[in-house]
């Protein structure tokens, strides 16, 4: 700990980190980079904004877990945030807003009037991804765990693909109220809608990926994950219909676990979450995963000798008036960090691969 005067048990420290931690990204063992951006956005926009909220939030958190206990001083730092791409999210957001206008009123995305803004779009969000990519990169290869904080559901994809990069196979546990396995869902290459269907395009060492709670999704969607090998689908009235016949939350959370690999990569939507946890997210949707639910699975997860070798948190939506986006989405990062902390002790570990 760089600071020896940080008090653990005291007052939050408004310091710009995620908890008010004093780790620097050189010494800490996660390192946690920002995405503030939400181009994308079909129905509600402001998950830019949820870093600055959620660090903001963070500082109101204690730091006993008892389901990690001690774990955070290995060290969770903050990466210093490119508020550009805020500002360029604001900038496309305006020309993203005209394509899904034009679409929802019956007009075509050959359409001249459209097709430059859409390339447009298209253009940044792939520049979007190149930042995150390399932003990932370097604290990926000084040895570092990364966690990235969105942002909207497209922010992690450069993430996921500097991991790509730099592991043989590995899993995603994706939980999420949507599969997101749309392809340039209204003509946007790497919209929030679109972030698996691209994963399985474009990182190969992705071999599995489970989808936990998804509960409003297309035929289509449904069609490719029947189909897809590397899906496993876990949606959330079959998993209520399975408690509704006396199975457990922990027999099921195994089951999820089991489909996946050694390694794995949490990639966790606050929508996935139910909506009390998450009022104001783009999309919100009914049912989903309790609070508790969702830690349990983590825990799983970490206990069951696989790695756990990255994560993102995004699609929480602060809102000045009402903080329990921000709180929610502060303390659902706590518990990804401490149980990715908690699993790093499985790096040595070989499982029968999926």
């Amino acid at each position: 700990m760089e600071n020896r005067t940080f008090d653990p048990d005291g007052v939050g420290v408004a310091n710009g980190a995620y908890f008010g931690m004093p780790f620097d990204p050189e010494t800490a063992e996660v390192v946690l980079i920002s995405a503030p951006w939400d181009v994308t956005v079909s129905y509600g926009a402001g998950a830019a904004y949820a870093p600055d909220a959620i660090i903001e939030a963070s500082t109101q958190l204690d730091f006993y877990d008892p389901l990690a206990p001690g774990l955070w001083r290995r060290g969770i730092a903050t990466a210093d945030v490119d508020y550009t791409l805020q500002e360029e999210s604001q900038r496309l957001q305006a020309d993203a807003a005209r394509v899904i206008d034009h679409l929802e009123g019956g007009g075509s995305p050959d359409d001249d009037y459209v097709a430059r803004k859409l390339r447009r779009v298209n253009e940044g969000c792939a520049a979007m991804n190149a930042n995150i990519e390399q932003q990932a990169a370097r604290w990926l290869d000084a040895g570092k765990t990364v966690g990235l904080v969105g942002g909207d559901h497209s922010t992690p994809f450069g993430l996921i693909r500097a991991l790509g990069a730099r592991h043989e196979r590995f899993g995603i546990l994706h939980i999420d109220a949507h599969c997101d396995l749309r392809e340039a869902y209204e003509g946007f290459e790497f919209s929030h809608a679109s972030i698996m269907y691209n994963v399985l395009r474009d990182v190969p060492q992705v071999v599995r990926i489970a989808q936990v709670g998804v509960r409003d999704f297309s035929e289509g969607e449904a069609a490719l994950a029947a189909a897809s090998e590397r899906i496993a689908l876990f949606d959330d009235f079959a998993l209520a219909e399975a408690r509704f016949r006396g199975e457990t939350w922990d027999a099921l959370c195994r089951k999820i676990v089991a489909t996946l690999p050694g390694e794995v990569y949490v990639s966790f939507d606050i929508d996935g979450l139910t909506c009390e946890n998450c009022p104001h997210t783009g999309t919100p949707v009914s049912g989903g995963l309790t609070f508790n639910e969702a830690v349990w699975l983590l825990v799983v997860l970490a206990r069951s000798g696989r790695r756990i070798i990255g994560f993102d948190l995004v699609e929480v939506a602060p809102v000045a008036e009402e903080r329990i986006d921000a709180i929610a989405g502060a303390r659902m990062l706590w518990k990804l960090c401490g149980q990715t902390l908690a699993s790093s002790k499985n790096r040595n570990i070989v499982l029968e691969e999926k």
